[in-house]
């Protein structure tokens, strides 16, 4: 049998979702920026998913902006801030468990001389409102927090940094990648300037995203060549891709409610019954204000690759944090933050939930989970001296 319960990752392409692509790649392909009626028609289709996506987000669609996925949108709201600001200061607020593409964006503005704060998160994931308010400074430009965290699922309390933001008249990006399409996100209450999304995390296609940009908000260019996006993002776009993102945002707010409560069930199934057979183990994130889907467990005496590689023998295909840090040795950012020690966040496992996971899937995880773990944690000397001291009390 085999399980992928690896949804944070990345998603399937739906079936409707490709075949309302397969068109632009052959028959429809004209270039949008083109007059005639090739490039009409693919123009037409692109004003149609941006207007799919705009409906996704209760927003104008003016104000959607196709990227090359979430990475580029993230790239583009805090190095475009900061560029276009950077005559008024150059401070910028962040979080230490945001995603690569925020975190690097940064460190990269650090090296050309801006200033950045990292906030700390509780043992939950969730940063402070305190913390954010007495990090404001008068030379400070944006406020860049996630919505919710792709490792360990926590929902920060983004309309409150909005309006702490707005009082203080500072530039308030969410990358959204994660919470898109499992979280309702109403972009006129939310109070957000900039919104990352990502299309294959809502079973669309790879290598495509938006950036919200509320009107008004000032931003520079990264990206420079032809006039297309408003003249705010070169290149020619990617049609079958841009059409895929919109079928799939359309499905994604059409079945939220039906998505979440069957995220919901499997994700609190598994969490009580893996932490009810496996002793010494840790639920990761905040226990409610987490995403629908998401499990991140850390289990003690085990190192997670032999973990992930036990489990992908019998067919289950979880993660130990972010794909895009699979490749490296050093344990998550994330999980450090929150205060695991090395050893106990090196034994980490995420699961995510999806559209396509059964009830049988997630006995099946359940039944050979427990053993796996209690087969490696044979491997410590140090599991050993910790049962050899339970019997004996």
């Amino acid at each position: 049998m085999k399980v992928y319960l690896d949804y944070a990752a990345t998603t399937p392409v739906k079936k409707d979702v490709l075949e309302e692509m397969l068109p632009y790649f052959n028959q429809h392909f004209g270039n949008p920026s083109s007059i005639h009626s090739y490039g009409r028609e693919s123009k037409k289709a692109i004003d149609l998913a941006r207007d799919r996506i705009a409906n996704s987000l209760t927003a104008k669609p003016e104000e959607i902006f196709f990227t090359a996925g979430g990475s580029e949108a993230d790239n583009w709201a805090i190095k475009g801030v900061a560029y276009a600001l950077k005559n008024k200061g150059k401070h910028i607020i962040t979080s230490k468990i945001e995603h690569h593409a925020v975190l690097h964006s940064c460190q990269h503005l650090e090296k050309e001389g801006f200033e950045v704060t990292y906030l700390d998160v509780d043992q939950y994931g969730m940063i402070s409102l305190e913390d954010l308010k007495k990090a404001i400074k008068d030379t400070t430009i944006l406020i860049t927090i996630m919505y919710a965290n792709n490792e360990i699922g926590t929902i920060q309390p983004i309309k409150e940094i909005a309006k702490i933001a707005k009082e203080k008249s500072i530039i308030f990006h969410t990358d959204a990648v994660q919470a898109y399409g499992n979280i309702d996100i109403n972009a006129e209450t939310l109070g957000a300037d900039l919104i990352s999304i990502s299309a294959h995390k809502v079973y669309g296609p790879k290598g495509i995203g938006a950036l919200y940009i509320k009107k008004g908000t000032k931003l520079q260019s990264i990206l420079h060549g032809g006039a297309q996006e408003k003249r705010r993002r070169a290149g020619t776009e990617d049609l079958p891709s841009i059409v895929g993102f919109g079928k799939a945002a359309e499905i994604a707010i059409n079945n939220l409610k039906e998505h979440n409560q069957h995220q919901l069930n499997f994700r609190d199934q598994l969490i009580n019954k893996l932490m009810a057979k496996i002793p010494y183990t840790r639920l990761n994130g905040h226990p409610t204000k987490r995403l629908p889907g998401n499990v991140n467990l850390s289990f003690e005496f085990i190192e997670g690759e032999s973990l992930l590689l036990s489990l992908d023998m019998v067919g289950i295909a979880g993660s130990s944090g972010s794909a895009c840090t699979s490749g490296s040795l050093d344990p998550s950012h994330v999980l450090m933050a929150i205060g695991l020690t090395h050893e106990i966040a090196h034994g980490s496992l995420r699961l995510t939930i999806g559209d396509s996971t059964t009830q049988e899937e997630i006995n099946y995880v359940v039944e050979h989970l427990p053993p796996i773990v209690e087969r490696l944690r044979q491997m410590s000397p140090l599991y050993e001296k910790v049962k050899g001291e339970a019997k004996s009390v």
